[in-house]
């Protein structure tokens, strides 16, 4: 078993056209290696077949595959990669997209942040130094950036990218949360992580990254995650999150 403490956490549904090179870029970065878990939901373009075969043939040790059955939402995918990891014992885990729309090389700095300098979160932030996005129409831009400043005025905080899904939590983070009580399957899940982080005292570093749309396979956005999260930062605001009982 390699001795990484970090696990790299990739949420997979029809991403056959990224998957492969998103898991050699990742399992290439040095000197710090990264693990990977795939958490498919039941893609039936055989995403998780290739998966499948590069653990049998080169990466046994490095990569691990979760599937589940049919799309049952970001938020879950991640929060069953997320008891998955701390099952086996990892460190740091981090949330990243198939797409490429998040470079692997900025992973180690997100890394850092968190292992060198304390942070308890780190985000990859598209926002804390500008507007850092390549091949987005001007439109989902505008709707993203006000979005995140939306999330800042309502739950008042600092965050600059508040729905960042390119994301670094130390262990304890993940330990601290209650994971069953997170309520939020979209864009708002995202939020509400960073929220609930933030309410329990951890440190949360944005670090600098450019965001690039993806250019291969289709976007699984859409307008009711944006609805989700509309909504949902009122609800956090009103119900502030704690922590796990057994924590507290």
């Amino acid at each position: 078993m390699n001795k990484s403490d970090s696990i790299v956490l990739i949420p997979t549904y029809n991403e056959r056209e990224n998957i492969e090179a998103i898991i050699r870029a990742v399992l290439a970065l040095e000197p710090h290696t990264f693990n990977i878990l795939v958490i498919d939901d039941g893609s039936p373009d055989g995403t998780a077949d290739i998966v499948r075969g590069l653990m049998a043939n080169e990466f046994q040790d490095r990569l691990f595959l979760l599937q589940r059955s049919g799309k049952q939402g970001l938020g879950t995918a991640y929060i069953a990669g997320f008891k998955w990891a701390l099952a086996h014992g990892y460190d740091y885990v981090f949330e990243m997209d198939a797409d490429f729309s998040h470079d692997p090389n900025d992973l180690p700095s997100l890394y850092a942040a968190c292992h060198d300098e304390g942070c308890g979160v780190s985000v990859g932030s598209r926002y804390i130094t500008g507007v850092n996005v390549v091949n987005w129409p001007i439109g989902r831009v505008l709707m993203s950036y006000y979005a995140s400043a939306y999330v800042r005025t309502v739950l008042g905080i600092q965050l600059r990218d508040t729905t960042a899904g390119f994301v670094c939590y130390r262990r304890e983070v993940l330990e601290a949360i209650d994971m069953d009580a997170i309520r939020f399957k979209g864009y708002a899940f995202q939020i509400e992580m960073k929220y609930t982080a933030l309410c329990l005292g951890f440190k949360v570093k944005e670090v600098p990254v450019i965001f690039v749309n993806r250019q291969l396979g289709t976007s699984k956005m859409s307008s009711g995650i944006f609805g989700e999260a509309f909504l949902g930062v009122i609800r956090l605001r009103l119900n502030k999150p704690k922590a796990r009982k057994d924590r507290s």
